[in-house]
């Protein structure tokens, strides 16, 4: 048999897949390590202890940044300084048009108010609106934005590239997502959390969908991580437009019975499955050249 015949295993596939075992497994090991021990700081619910809870809120934080410190300390570890450097280009603005910026910061908001919509056509009223201002809305993204790259660097920038490099970009976005969701979990179980016992199997399906929704946005931009940042804040602070939360829950593992939950969810996969269309064959060279070459450039494809 001629040495052609032979199949030749795939070492680069095997090193990336390494990289990305890597990434995961330190990424949950050092947050979950950080929220638990943020949890402890911070006492039993309705604990009236000031300081103890600060200290637990910084310790959070410092978990919630563990995804980008692992992406950079394994970029630095593989590829030297010029990787370092590549990463953290992906955050400078960009010329981009306007509207991936519209699309950004008015996605949420625009599933939420759709989902409000379709909520008084079904039941005949409206539902409860949250309370909060327009201006400080936007303050929020603002200030918001900066603190995204703890988690963006890591999740958009290292191991979205990664993944759709081995499974193209529509897989690896809802791979993505769910190990994104997963990621997530204890703070069902912090009572300072805004997602103390809520439901957990709703939350893995609208963020999952998000998670399509954000692969979309950095491959149309052409890898910006800074629009991505900028998405991740205004879902944050528009969510709750329209609260979908339900109050009292105890059950973090139980189906949530907010109908605003469910239609949020549903509306999210409505405009994911377009997002999934669109990226089922999109060229990945823009996203997986940055691994494969620390100072090759993202294509631009606004």
């Amino acid at each position: 048999m001629s040495d052609e015949a032979i199949p030749q295993p795939d070492l680069r596939g095997s090193v990336r897949g390494r990289r990305l075992l890597a990434f995961f497994v330190l990424t949950f090991h050092a947050s979950w390590s950080l929220f638990v021990a943020g949890a402890v700081v911070s006492g039993p619910a309705g604990s009236s202890s000031i300081s103890p809870t600060h200290i637990a809120g910084l310790i959070i934080l410092l978990g919630v940044f563990m995804p980008s410190v692992v992406a950079f300390a394994l970029t630095a570890r593989d590829r030297g300084a010029a990787g370092c450097v590549a990463l953290l280009r992906q955050a400078l603005p960009r010329a981009v048009r306007a509207r991936w910026y519209v699309f950004a910061v008015g996605y949420m908001a625009a599933i939420k108010l759709a989902v409000a919509l379709l909520h008084r056509l079904a039941t005949g009223a409206w539902p409860p609106f949250g309370d909060i201002s327009v201006p400080l809305l936007f303050v929020s993204i603002l200030i918001s934005t900066p603190v995204q790259a703890g988690e963006e660097f890591g999740w958009r920038g290292y191991a979205l590239p990664g993944l759709a490099a081995r499974f193209g970009l529509a897989r690896a976005s809802l791979l993505l997502g769910a190990i994104w969701a997963c990621w997530h979990l204890p703070f069902f179980f912090i009572a300072a959390s805004d997602t103390f016992h809520q439901s957990f199997p709703l939350y893995f399906v609208e963020v999952t969908a998000l998670s399509v929704a954000m692969a979309w946005l950095y491959w149309r931009t052409g890898g910006s991580l800074l629009l991505v940042m900028l998405m991740h804040a205004a879902v944050n602070a528009t969510k709750d437009i329209v609260p979908s939360a339900v109050k009292g829950a105890t059950n973090p593992f139980a189906l949530s019975p907010s109908l605003m939950g469910w239609l949020t969810a549903a509306m999210l996969w409505i405009t994911s499955a377009y997002f999934l269309f669109k990226m089922r064959s999109a060229p990945v060279d823009a996203l997986s050249g940055l691994e494969a070459d620390p100072n090759a450039p993202l294509a631009d494809l606004s």
